[in-house]
């Protein structure tokens, strides 16, 4: 064939005065610079290069909240200059319209957008951002979260992104971010953006694979007192628990991000990595086991949220908060398998399992209010008066979990609990299928047992009284009081019924999963069950 006498044939064949179709108009793709060789001001100065704006783009937008954190942060408050240029680097006139949206006035002459914005950790202002969730930039190292940063034109929060990162030769970078060959780091939304911090500087860094999934390790130490291959042997037995847990990590890559320093924050999760601010100290033991407890909890969010979400956390509004009905499976679930993959691992004992229970007990009756459902708490996060209970929900909430894998075994003969239960969920739904956040708890009914509609309308719709002593006895374990009813402590049966310690053996992840055919038809009714109920 000859393509020049084909390309004739078909210019011949097309009719006079029809005009070839327009290819489609591209979206813009956003290219951001951030030079960090500038950091005696304490400013980050970002540079924004994009064509084909529209008025549909006119509108400049900052966060006002990002996933995970149930805090409104309003990060408009701390732009301290914001300038659109054209492509011959004159003005174009904009107006600030709101704490976080500048307007562009003439969208489609603008070329670059640069501003300045204040780190959040040295910034005096009402309501701080959790250090965790905010920015940092010293001498030695920075702290980005992604959304205290970097904004979005209007329209484009699903535009793919490029950043380039100007910084020392002697600095390492840690992120969970791809980066190509010419060295920026690729974002496939402002989303993925924003599920990724980054830490650069000194750091040291440590790896371990774990179900064939690579774990990186990064960690700025202050005075450096704390290497990320001390944190990792700490750790390591979690996360090849966690891989057990869930048969294999639901991830390509995960990375570790450890700030230590003269505070101690707390943590933030994200789908491929989570970020640390701890107070530093010499490293010991009873340091790595509290990291490591910390850890699971971050690590295991890679089910809670990256594969089970809603679509309230899919097309996430950095404009208006929303809040889900769904924190007790986010944070709740999560806390409660955190501690049951360790249990279950034997990297602790039965007793110290149960005393964390006491505590979390203790804790709940004693800070919070008990007549808050987990569903209320939930539905106020972003409120001052939802931010005041919120702390429940890795309480109560990781309570509720634990008495919700209980009701799970007990109705399916062992044969089935909340890990279970999670794994299929991974597999239903995945990192791009959300389900439908106001009728999630059906489709949990639909896949077990029509008591669980109960015990959701109780326990999680609800405020009523966790049955707590009454669960735990089914497994041969007796909740001691004291004369006021408040929780001191378990004791264990050493000679449980039968139905008791195979219960219990169940709970603590022993017992052989029944293939006979009884088993299969308690999981057939079930299966039946659903049916009849869906139709």
């Amino acid at each position: 064939m000859q393509p020049r006498a084909l390309s004739l044939f078909l210019v011949l064949l097309t009719p006079i005065g029809t005009a070839a179709a327009a290819p489609p108009p591209q979206r813009p793709s956003l290219a951001y610079s951030i030079d960090l060789n500038r950091r005696a001001d304490d400013l980050f100065h970002v540079t924004l290069r994009v064509a084909g704006l529209t008025k549909a783009n006119a509108i400049y937008q900052f966060a006002a909240t990002a996933p995970g954190t149930y805090e409104t942060m309003n990060i408009g408050r701390y732009v301290k200059t914001f300038e659109a240029l054209d492509a011959r680097g004159r003005r174009v006139p904009i107006d600030r319209i709101g704490v976080n949206q500048w307007r562009l006035s003439q969208p489609a002459r603008v070329r670059t957008i640069r501003y300045a914005v204040s780190e959040t950790w040295d910034s005096p202002l009402d309501h701080p951002i959790y250090r965790m969730c905010g920015t940092s930039i010293e001498n030695d190292h920075v702290l980005i979260n992604p959304h205290a940063v970097i904004g979005y034109p209007e329209g484009l929060q699903a535009a793919p992104v490029r950043l380039r990162l100007a910084y020392p030769a002697a600095w390492q970078a840690g992120t969970a971010l791809k980066r190509g060959p010419d060295g920026v780091y690729v974002a496939d939304s402002y989303d993925q953006l924003v599920d990724s911090p980054i830490l650069l500087g000194r750091l040291s860094k440590a790896r371990l694979v774990v179900t064939g999934v690579p774990i990186d390790v990064y960690t700025y130490s202050a005075t450096g007192k704390i290497r990320s291959s001390q944190l990792l042997g700490s750790m390591s037995g979690m996360l090849h628990a966690a891989g057990k847990f869930l048969g294999r990590l639901p991830v390509d890559r995960y990375t570790f991000l450890y700030h230590f320093g003269d505070s101690a924050a707390g943590a933030w999760e994200h789908s491929y990595s989570s970020e640390y601010v701890l107070r530093e100290g010499e490293f010991t033991d009873s340091v790595g086991r509290r990291v490591t407890d910390i850890a699971a909890h971050e690590f295991f969010h890679v089910v809670t949220p990256l594969n089970i979400h809603s679509e309230i956390i899919e097309h996430f509004n950095f404009v208006t908060p929303v809040p889900s009905r769904h924190l007790w499976l986010y944070e709740g679930t999560t806390e409660w398998a955190a501690h049951d993959m360790q249990l279950r691992a034997g990297l602790v004992t039965l007793e110290a399992y149960l005393q964390t229970q006491i505590g979390k007990m203790q804790v709940a009756r004693q800070r919070f209010d008990s007549t808050w459902s987990l569903l209320k708490l939930s539905l106020t996060s972003y409120s001052d008066s939802g931010q005041a209970q919120y702390g429940n929900i890795y309480q109560r909430g990781a309570l509720t979990a634990g008495l919700l894998d209980i009701r799970l075994l007990e109705l399916s003969h062992g044969d089935r609990g909340l890990r279970d239960l999670i794994i299929e969920l991974t597999h239903r739904y995945g990192k791009r299928r959300a389900f439908p956040d106001s009728t999630f708890v059906d489709t949990l009914v639909a896949m077990t047992y029509p008591e669980i509609r109960e015990f959701f309308d109780r326990y999680v719709l609800h405020a009523q009284h966790l049955p707590i002593r009454e669960y735990y006895a089914r497994l041969g374990i007796t909740l001691i009081q004291d004369d006021r009813g408040q929780p001191v402590r378990f004791e264990i049966n050493p000679s449980p019924t039968p139905g008791q310690l195979a219960l219990r053996e169940a709970w603590l992840g022993r017992a052989v999963r029944s293939s006979s055919a009884s088993g299969k038809r308690r999981r057939r009714r079930g299966r039946e069950r659903a049916g009849a109920r869906r139709r």
